[in-house]
């Protein structure tokens, strides 16, 4: 309970959780860092696994739809290392694979967007939100390939709604959170009774993945040797 009460949205444990099959704040996010105020969110999913059986596999935080079918992956990262651009690059590119059923043309890909709302300012230029696009080096023009980047700055600070967004992301007490929809899942996981139990156990269950994980890198590197 102790370290449920300090957990943050910027923590990508406690993040999933909230954002579990929760349209709502996926929504709201997802319109404030991309600009769009009519962006519909009609499906979301969370911790999806990706998988690749001849390399790495990937686990998305959110993975989220909109009403015209482009997908979003949002990513919560507090280590500098985790948010890599070759990371964002893999991603963006595991979505793609799985996104283009056999058969289908290559045209009929949707528009995609992996999102990574990191901490720090990884990119270290000061600014709130970082777009990565494609471009013709020389005009400087948009190639248009339907795949977008983005960097969201965690410390960024003002009145704007995307630092107002990073300020809530970074509160640990829901009475502190600028945005209601995000204060009121905030306060459900923390606060309400059903609400902390669902939480707890999410955190068990975590822990006990994590040992499981363990215990297969100390065998694997055991035959290894």
């Amino acid at each position: 309970l102790a370290r449920l009460r300090q957990l943050r949205l910027i923590d990508d444990d406690f993040f999933s959780k909230c954002f579990d099959n929760d349209t709502a704040c996926v929504q709201l996010v997802l319109q404030i860092v991309l600009d769009k105020p009519d962006l519909n969110v009609v499906d979301v999913r969370t911790q999806v696994f990706v998988e690749n059986l001849l390399n790495r596999s990937v686990r998305l935080d959110v993975l989220a739809t909109d009403s015209e079918g482009r997908k979003f992956n949002i990513e919560i990262q507090r280590s500098d290392k985790g948010a890599g651009r070759k990371r964002a690059r893999y991603n963006s590119s595991m979505m793609d694979v799985n996104l283009l059923e056999k058969g289908n043309d290559f045209e009929a890909l949707p528009e995609t967007y992996v999102i990574f709302i990191t901490e720090n300012d990884v990119i270290g230029l000061g600014e709130a939100i970082y777009e990565i696009e494609r471009c013709f080096i020389k005009s400087g023009k948009r190639f248009g390939d339907g795949s977008h980047i983005l960097y969201v700055n965690g410390s960024y600070r003002d009145d704007s709604p995307v630092g107002k967004l990073m300020h809530d992301f970074s509160c640990t007490n829901a009475k502190d959170i600028k945005y209601r929809t995000l204060a009121e899942r905030v306060r459900y996981f923390k606060e309400d009774e059903k609400g902390v139990a669902a939480m707890c156990k999410a955190m068990e269950d975590m822990r006990d993945e994590a040992k499981l994980e363990e215990r297969k890198e100390i065998a694997c590197s055991l035959l290894a040797d």
